[in-house]
């Protein structure tokens, strides 16, 4: 069992990630591709992911990646680093970063268990051309695994965030935290991972704690080893219908949303959904990779046709659902 241990000021310090943790979600998948699982959801995924990987000629970083993650047991901490919460490339340049004392700790706890997988010996000794190997490996994997699945997952994710804003506007960050039931059970300052394959304490010193929704976490939430980075527990999401992909490769948008495209146009359906928890102008020119001139003008029809609600906070402004704009989007 993992126990992390809160004080009023940690409570007051916590939160939820903006977003699905890219490099979370690559690391997670790896645990995931081996197995047999029994969640019909991820099916699909696994034999098209393991198909993607036979064709190609696997390198040398691609085998290490792969070794360094296995189904069950310690992986390490320096695969997912905390800046991976500003995106897939800062989380990739975190990686190649990693201090040499940083990864001779990692790796030795790794090998405890059973050795140091081939290849190991230059990461081990911090060669910059290992790192680098190992994050293009990390790029590739993340293109074919995660990538064409990425617009399924932002909407799990999003969708369980949308629940924990709930939890956390009923009943405070102690609501939030018993939400997470029945995997983690909030008691007396206390938050306890009831199933993690080993006995921690953690104490969060002020910190506050940072939780990852995560499509690809097995049923188990998951945290660092290391107390002294920054404290995450990750945690599994309804997977929202898995990730068939459709017959270009790409995943299969949900029946109604694919109605609601055809009604108001692709891009503005879109500019709807991410809307959904609350959405920056900027943001929603990232997400969809179209102008910022182009997000606020597709967010001003919606707004004239009383679909979204827009608020300026200084240099930015908000949009979010009105009761019209979620039935139109739920219907």
């Amino acid at each position: 069992m993992l126990k992390i241990h809160f004080s009023g000021e940690d409570i007051l310090r916590t939160r939820v990630a903006p977003a699905p943790d890219p490099v979370w979600e690559l690391v997670l998948s790896l645990h995931l591709l081996p197995g047999r699982s029994r969640d019909p959801l991820l099916a699909g995924w696994r034999r098209g992911v393991t198909r993607g990987l036979r064709s190609q000629s696997r390198s040398a970083g691609l085998r290490l990646l792969m070794a360094l993650n296995p189904p069950r047991g310690y992986f390490p901490d320096f695969l997912t680093p905390h800046e991976s919460v500003a995106g897939f490339e800062a989380g990739m340049e975190a990686v190649r970063s990693t201090p040499v004392s940083l990864l001779r700790r990692d790796l030795s706890l790794l090998a405890a268990g059973g050795g140091l997988p081939d290849g190991a010996g230059s990461l081990f000794r911090g060669e910059p051309g290992a790192l680098r190997s190992l994050t293009e490996a990390m790029t590739e994997y993340h293109a074919l695994a995660v990538g064409p699945y990425w617009d399924r997952i932002q909407a799990a994710v999003g969708a369980d965030r949308a629940r924990r804003s709930r939890a956390l506007l009923d009943g405070g960050v102690e609501g939030l935290l018993a939400s997470l039931r029945p995997a983690v059970r909030w008691e007396s300052g206390v938050l306890e991972v009831q199933d993690y394959p080993r006995s921690r304490e953690l104490h969060l010193d002020g910190r506050g704690l940072l939780l990852v929704p995560s499509f690809f976490c097995a049923r188990t939430p998951v945290a660092l080893l290391d107390p002294a980075l920054p404290p995450v527990l990750v945690y599994p999401v309804d997977r929202l219908g898995g990730l068939t992909p459709s017959t270009d490769g790409r995943p299969a948008a949900p029946p109604g949303r694919e109605a609601l495209a055809a009604l108001v146009g692709r891009t503005r359906a879109a500019v709807l959904e991410a809307s959904e928890e609350g959405c920056t102008t900027g943001e929603i020119a990232r997400r969809l990779h179209i102008s910022a001139a182009a997000a606020s003008q597709h967010a001003t029809v919606l707004r004239n046709a009383g679909l979204l609600v827009s608020h300026r906070d200084r240099n930015t402004i908000l949009h979010t659902l009105t009761p019209l704009g979620r039935a139109v989007l739920d219907a």
